[in-house]
């Protein structure tokens, strides 16, 4: 309906009995209600190990000066061969989180099991104030920026410097020139303002971005204006593989002296990190 002015109104039938508006407002209350309960299944929660948890209680935040963030198989798997030596490394936490393709976090009070998608943090025991994270499950987009700041909000940022590791497919990178089979792996960088070392590979060209937990990570970072850098390995292949992983040596010295590298890892570690997956589906099965 309308007024000589041209106003639109709405109309109200007396037809309707206020019975089906009631009902209405009840099946809003119902949704607001589930949204709500979903919003909180899908938060992503920091845990501790008794130890951390105690010292993070007492000051509020974790002391960190280098944090390495591992997304990907490749990426992790580098880490796991090269750098996480038992001795040297002791697990202290993990990042809990429930999503539709990542269904081991059931157990919110429990780390993920050797070998299953999660994301752990390990710790420096001759330099505590260094911190490794493999991330092998997924994040959902509506958990990313929520993963970014629950993690780095958990630290204090003085001093505090990033490091992230990530894995794309080859056919992601867009480049005017003609890219072979041979060309790949390689690396490229992207950093925040206020991160000032030397790269050890060119910064990753225009028009190319990225996506998924690096990118909630860098522009959190970049946000908070903590130094952190980028390192996106782009592969040709889609499984952990050996020669992919070594593209990655180059970053640690970035990292100084505070994290050492393995030169060479036990062949059972990486045959265990690039076993043969078996295809989940393909035209003859």
């Amino acid at each position: 309906m309308a007024t000589f002015f041209g106003e639109v109104l709405s109309v109200y039938s007396r037809a309707v009995e206020e019975d089906e508006y009631d009902d209405l407002e009840d099946e809003n209350e119902e949704d607001a209600q589930i949204r709500r309960e979903i919003e909180e299944k899908r938060e992503v929660h920091v845990r501790w190990c008794p130890e951390v948890s105690k010292s993070v209680e007492s000051s509020e935040q974790l002391q960190c000066s280098d944090l390495l963030i591992a997304v990907g198989p490749n990426a992790a798997g580098f880490i796991s061969a090269y750098v996480l030596r038992p001795e040297d490394w002791t697990q202290v936490g993990w990042v809990s989180l429930w999503n539709e393709r990542s269904r081991g976090s059931n157990r919110p009070d429990t780390a993920p099991q050797p070998g299953e998608p999660g994301c752990v943090i390990y710790r420096q025991n001759s330099c505590p104030s260094v911190l490794v994270c493999q991330s092998t499950c997924y994040i959902a987009e509506d958990q990313l920026f929520q993963w970014a700041e629950k993690v780095l909000g958990s630290m204090q940022r003085r001093s505090l410097s990033v490091t992230v590791l990530s894995d794309a497919p080859l056919t992601e990178y867009k480049t005017p020139d003609y890219l072979s089979g041979g060309d790949a792996p390689f690396l490229r960088a992207l950093k925040t303002s206020t991160y000032a070392s030397t790269l050890p590979c060119p910064l990753l060209e225009q028009p190319n971005i990225i996506t998924g937990l690096p990118a909630a990570v860098l522009s959190h970072c970049q946000v908070q204006r903590i130094p952190a850098v980028l390192f996106q390995c782009f592969t040709d292949v889609i499984h952990p593989d050996s020669v992919t992983m070594e593209t990655y040596k180059p970053i640690l010295s970035c990292l100084g002296t505070s994290v050492k590298l393995e030169t060479c890892p036990s062949v059972e570690m990486l045959q265990k990190l690039t076993r043969i997956h078996d295809a989940q589906s393909n035209l003859y099965t």
